[in-house]
């Protein structure tokens, strides 16, 4: 239930992923209709309903400029779950949150000062600056922005073939 569904505006843009069980929900008040389905079924006592890959809005919505709340998920999401010092993919269990510029040295809680980091380099980082602690980033934290969320639709696309007309790749 917890599984990727896309989720398409009325005009077929991707505007977001969500999971099934809120797929579900939306489809049975009307709201959406399943544009692809997988192969699985979900019951109850008196209706049967394909399991959704893509689904899409009835109606239009606007979708305002984007912007995603600041939270530790969302930096594992924009990092792809990888440490940004050493490069390595780990489990968002094993992964903590740093901070670039160190909040005793003035560093702020913000897209652009916060980084997926591993619990060895985070160790090793300290209460340093990357340049001190002769570490380098990967990549520079940016800002969660409409551009990566339609890239991170893709990268998810790639494990659906059912995805893959609706992204434009």
């Amino acid at each position: 239930m917890q599984a990727p569904v896309l989720v398409l505006n009325a005009t077929f843009e991707p505007i977001n992923v969500t999971a099934v069980r809120r797929a579900l929900v939306l489809m049975l008040k009307g709201v959406a209709q399943a544009e692809e389905t997988n192969h699985g079924e979900v019951h109850s006592t008196s209706k049967s309903v394909a399991v959704p890959s893509v689904i899409r809005l009835l109606s239009y919505r606007h979708i305002p400029q984007q912007s995603r709340a600041l939270s530790r998920k969302n930096i594992l999401l924009r990092d792809r779950n990888t440490c940004q010092f050493c490069g390595k993919l780990f489990p968002a269990s094993e992964l903590t949150l740093d901070h670039v510029m160190p909040r005793s040295r003035g560093g702020r809680s913000t897209w652009e000062n916060l980084v997926a980091c591993c619990y060895t380099c985070n160790n090793r980082k300290g209460d340093r600056t990357p340049e001190e602690a002769g570490i380098q980033l990967q990549r520079r934290p940016r800002p969660f922005t409409l551009h990566t969320s339609r890239q991170l639709m893709r990268l998810m696309g790639h494990r659906d073939e059912k995805w893959r007309k609706y992204l434009f790749y």
